[in-house]
């Protein structure tokens, strides 16, 4: 770890200028949209500043492309989310189409949602999203999973956990 501020924005000054061009070229690769990639790039950069792991980086390239890594999963799970939410509404009759502001709203609370839920096991998410977004019940919950209604409960009570620890932070 850094014995100064000072020296850990030098460390990730230096990382930055090595190795920036690589990382927005490699994830370019991945992506092919040259834009989202330099927003990716920076994205990786910030988290090693906010995590404070630059002086432990001895492989600075494959700890980039992890980074790298997480952050294109990310973006392709909010591209997903974004697309199914568009789809649905364009499923709608206008005259229920929400105004562009209340979608907008709907796709940031979406996205903030799945960042919430982020790294918690595939049943405990759908769980949440089965009692939240369906209102289902818990034995209903229980049937549609395969698991015990005990089971769902603990599930929610982790993803509601989460969620209100991600709100606090």
């Amino acid at each position: 770890m850094a014995s100064s501020e000072a020296e850990l924005r030098e460390q990730v000054a230096g990382l930055y200028v090595d190795h920036y061009s690589w990382l927005t070229g490699w994830i370019r690769r991945k992506l092919g949209d040259a834009s989202i990639a330099s927003d990716l790039a920076q994205d990786a950069f910030v988290s090693i500043i906010h995590t404070g792991a630059v002086a432990g980086i001895r492989e600075p390239r494959p700890f980039l492309a992890t980074v790298a890594r997480r952050l294109l999963s990310h973006y392709y799970r909010r591209e997903a989310l974004e697309t199914s939410y568009l789809e649905l509404l364009a499923e709608l009759p206008q005259e229920h189409m929400p105004p562009p502001e209340v979608r907008l709203i709907a796709l940031q609370t979406l996205s903030a949602i799945d960042r919430a839920l982020d790294g918690l096991p595939a049943k405990v998410k759908e769980a949440f999203l089965l009692a939240h977004l369906l209102d289902l019940k818990y034995s209903e919950i229980a049937e549609r999973l395969n698991v015990s209604s005990s089971s769902v409960k603990q599930y929610l009570l982790r993803a509601n956990r989460q969620c209100v620890l991600t709100l606090l932070d």
